[in-house]
């Protein structure tokens, strides 16, 4: 696990300046670095760098960047592949020197060439130079667990695991991307391939990028869309092979997600999932797995209690920390160093909390994330299921309020809330995308009126045909694997970690666990009602029923009060008129008649459709990002 970052220009750069910018990420790997620079053809100088958090083979025969005997390849790699001692076996001509995966991935390279990256179950980014192709390789996994920019411009690459080495680069010209804003007020975050810069670009998940001759070219070698289609041709044909199989995976993916030469644990919630991921990796280690979990005062947001019984019914050395407010709100300040792109899940900063707790006593950390998206957790699934139902019900209530002669508002306003959510939602690429219309209306106005010719993305992802799928239910989940998980959960984690040197591992989210929840039969995940059915079975086959069923909690923070009391005057100094010209990215009358009145009524629940502490987060969050990154505002 580390951070990688390198450049391709025909523009020289020291190798003061390339450790400079490798530096930016020494929390991602304070163990040993390295930065070096190749001469390629067409004038242009190649530069890979790394910072490495040791976790396999702590010996120097780990450094990287790393080449082949001959000197063909040379790699910088972010990540592990979990298979790694499978694939050795059947590289065995190749003169390995070290235990890590990273030489694996060399080699699988010189025998198999780019398609190797189609056998490797794990998550990674890795940048790969070929000396005799003359072209230099990104690549990342399947879902993206791991994070990898570009900046591409002028026929120059710069890649980074996070923006802060492409920022320190020499001539970067840090532009906003004023097209993406009104999307991430309203999502909380900004989806690959899209970044909060001009020209600056997140490989998608499942993709590789090459680099020859100053032009870029991209591929998919693995997709959510393909995937599950390929899979619908060979469903799994009963319940129980369905059963017998998935948890075997899992036993396989918890057990390579223990290989390490360093302290592991196991995060725990008490939710499903973690408890899962948990109990697996008990039943395999020979001694009492660490698990760590968090708890808070407020009872709305605490789980410790459900985590400690969990931990005592399967034996695991359980460590508990309750939290207060105060432990909260002092990470607040820290977002926009670790979150270097504007990103504002609040879940952020109780996933920072767990992690610096986990990282006292381990460096590597199981988690259980993906269950949700991939066996149908989420509550939003169960509505997006009752909206299809009502979806004739809500045309027919959209074309009366519609018909010439009526007036349409003054009848909405008559319609229970819910009632005015399905009526309104007619858009057909975005069918599961459903919500309170002035959420992202607010998020449109915030921003205001855009310079003409501005590409401006939408703020829903109009792309739920392109899955093939009819029921909703299905097309959100795979929706979220694309947009939700990669973006906002697993971006998440990895920074929160990260700013710790952890490393946080994903089992639900191995090659072979996903691959195999395609062919499941959707009915055994959500069985007349019951979300994550078969996943809830597996893990009542290690852990009582009892111990596991209650309403799902959600990770939060008390926005809203935080909002309205201790951050009250901060958020107000982000209204200021000329602050706000100055930054020529809001609209400076709405955002100060926004949040003005927002602090003067505050929310009025979920249930209304006016809970707007949302929306204001993600500006006070951008607010805090532009300070830091972007000058004295």
């Amino acid at each position: 696990m580390c951070g990688i970052c390198g450049t391709i220009r025909k523009r020289e750069i020291t190798l003061e300046q390339l450790r400079e910018m490798n530096d930016t990420m020494y929390h991602r790997g304070p163990d040993d670095s390295g930065q070096e620079f190749y001469e390629m053809r067409g004038g242009y100088q190649v530069g890979f760098a790394q910072r490495r958090l040791a976790i396999m083979d702590l010996s120097a025969l780990g450094h990287q960047p790393m080449h082949s005997p001959d000197e063909r390849v040379s790699v910088v790699y972010n990540g592990e592949i979990y298979n790694f001692k499978e694939l050795r076996e059947e590289l065995a001509d190749y003169p390995f020197r070290s235990d890590c995966d990273t030489e694996v991935i060399i080699a699988a390279y010189l025998a198999w060439g780019i398609s190797c990256v189609e056998r490797f179950n794990g998550m990674f980014a890795i940048a790969l130079y070929d000396r005799k192709d003359e072209t230099v390789y990104l690549i990342r996994d399947r879902i993206g667990k791991k994070p990898l920019y570009y900046w591409y411009q002028n026929g120059e690459l710069v890649f980074a695991s996070e923006l802060k080495p492409i920022m320190a680069c020499p001539d970067f010209s840090a532009e906003i991307d004023r097209g993406v804003l009104s999307r991430f007020l309203y999502q909380k975050y900004i989806n690959a391939p899209e970044s909060i810069y001009k020209n600056v670009y997140k490989l998608e998940p499942g993709a590789i990028l090459a680099f020859q001759g100053g032009e870029i070219k991209t591929w998919k070698y693995w997709s959510v869309r393909d995937v599950n289609r390929q899979a619908a041709e060979n469903p799994v044909k009963s319940y129980e092979e369905a059963k017998e199989q998935l948890k075997a995976l899992l036993v396989r993916a918890v057990s390579l997600r223990m290989i390490a030469d360093v302290p592991l644990g196991s995060f725990l919630s008490g939710g499903y999932d973690s408890s899962l991921v948990t109990a697996i990796a008990q039943e395999v280690s020979a001694s009492p797995v660490k698990t760590f979990s968090i708890g808070f005062h407020e009872e709305r947001y605490n789980e410790a209690g459900y985590a400690k019984a969990v931990a005592e019914y399967l034996g695991t050395d359980h460590t508990e920390r309750i939290m207060d407010e105060k432990d909260i709100f002092s990470l607040v300040e820290s977002i926009p160093k670790y979150y270097d792109e504007p990103f504002s899940d609040s879940s952020q900063i109780p996933t920072m909390l767990v992690s610096a707790l986990a990282r006292e006593r381990v460096t590597v950390a199981l988690s259980g994330d993906g269950g949700d998206e991939f066996f149908c957790g989420y509550n939003q699934y169960e509505k997006v299921a009752q909206a299809q139902k009502l979806d004739l019900a809500g045309a027919l209530v959209h074309d009366l309020c519609n018909m010439p002669g009526i007036r349409r508002f003054s009848l909405e306003k008559k319609l229970p809330f819910k009632v005015r959510v399905i009526a309104g939602n007619r858009g057909r690429e975005t069918k599961t995308q459903f919500g309170a219309g002035n959420y992202p209306a607010m998020a449109r106005a915030m921003v205001g009126e855009l310079p003409s010719g501005t590409r401006v993305l939408p703020i829903h992802y109009p792309i739920e045909s392109s899955y093939g799928v009819k029921d909703w239910q299905i097309r959100r989940m795979l929706l979220d694997m694309d947009t939700y998980l990669p973006g906002d959960i697993l971006c998440k984690v990895d920074r929160a970690s990260m700013k710790y040197s952890l490393e946080a591992r994903c089992p639900i989210l191995d090659a072979d666990v996903m691959a195999f929840s395609y062919r499941i039969p959707h009915a055994y995940k959500y069985a007349a009602g019951d979300k994550k059915h078969i996943l809830k079975e597996i893990a009542y086959d290690y852990i009582p029923r009892e111990l596991l069923d209650r309403p799902k909690v959600g990770f939060g923070v008390p926005l809203d009060k935080w909002l309205r009391g201790p951050l009250k005057e901060h958020l107000l100094s982000y209204t200021d008129a000329e602050l706000l010209k100055r930054q020529n990215l809001f609209d400076v009358s709405f955002v100060q008649k926004t949040i003005g009145s927002y602090l003067e009524t505050g929310d009025k629940g979920p249930a209304t459709g006016e809970n707007y502490s949302g929306v204001i987060w993600s500006f006070f969050v951008f607010q805090q990002w532009y300070e830091s990154y972007c000058g004295n505002v």
